[in-house]
């Protein structure tokens, strides 16, 4: 399907809109548009982003999170030539939080852990889906020796699998007057710690988060050295099929990848 650039008269019409003027938002790999109140994206496969739209519908908010709720077409649909659309929430992201972005995360997976698991899962094909699915055996890995350096690391994971939100450091918001808002997720089927692994391993990665914090970050997630193994292989596994592993991303990653093999 071809990505809608922006929402034009008809989309902001059918969500509700009519007469705003879309502003773009930064993230969101720069699809994302604000038009009054509602927060307008491609929706990419129709299936999960309707499975997710009845989902943060009915979902029941707490103290500890909150999430943008889904809007809907004056024809009732959650879709409309290739866009969604959910409620704008004030706040900003702050990576530098990881430890409340965790703890969001935690209160939204307890929130959705009796969900049952999506079909659609079966069938997403996109980088991040596929290394996935590599590092948690179901294909092979790609040959790269850092790769088999952090899959040597593997060890049975015994903590159930449920729906939970592979991508939380950047997409949680923050208000001074209200809980943080998970959005943008993403579905994975993995242990529920996994979610905070992979947050933990973004955070050391990309914002500073000094490396002996990797351990603290994880005190109260069963098996937090395996996750964090498996959730580093998972972005090195992407990085890979999206052609962005080289030399200096090696050198990057190698303080990580040893930190987390000599802990698991």
């Amino acid at each position: 399907m071809e990505r809608p650039g922006r929402p034009d008269a008809e989309v902001l019409t059918a969500f509700g809109v009519a007469g705003a003027v879309p502003v773009p938002l930064s993230g969101g790999r720069g699809l994302t548009w604000r038009a009054g109140g509602v927060v307008f994206r491609p929706h990419g496969d129709p299936t999960e982003a309707a499975w997710k739209a009845d989902v943060l519908t009915a979902l029941r908010h707490s103290t500890e999170f909150r999430t943008p709720r889904p809007v809907a077409t004056r024809d009732g649909a959650w879709l409309h030539r290739g866009w969604e659309a959910s409620s704008w929430l004030d706040g900003a992201t702050d990576a530098s939080r990881v430890q409340d972005v965790i703890r969001a995360g935690a209160a939204f997976h307890r929130a959705v852990a009796d969900l049952p698991r999506p079909a659609f899962l079966d069938t997403t094909d996109d980088p991040w889906s596929r290394a996935d699915r590599m590092v948690w055996g179901e294909t092979p890995l790609p040959p790269d020796r850092t790769l088999a350096e952090l899959a040597a690391a593997f060890r049975p994971v015994e903590t159930p699998a449920q729906v939970i939100h592979g991508d939380l450091l950047g997409n949680v918001l923050f208000a001074a007057d209200a809980p943080p808002a998970v959005f943008d997720w993403a579905p994975y089927w993995r242990p529920a710690g996994l979610g905070a692994a992979i947050a933990a391993v973004d955070a050391v990665c990309w914002q500073g988060v000094p490396l002996e914090d990797l351990g603290p970050l994880g005190v109260d997630v069963p098996e937090w050295s395996q996750l964090l193994v498996r959730a580093l292989a998972f972005r090195i596994a992407t990085l890979v099929l999206l052609g962005a592993w080289d030399g200096a991303a090696v050198e990057h990653h190698r303080p990580v990848v040893a930190a987390v093999t000599a802990a698991r």
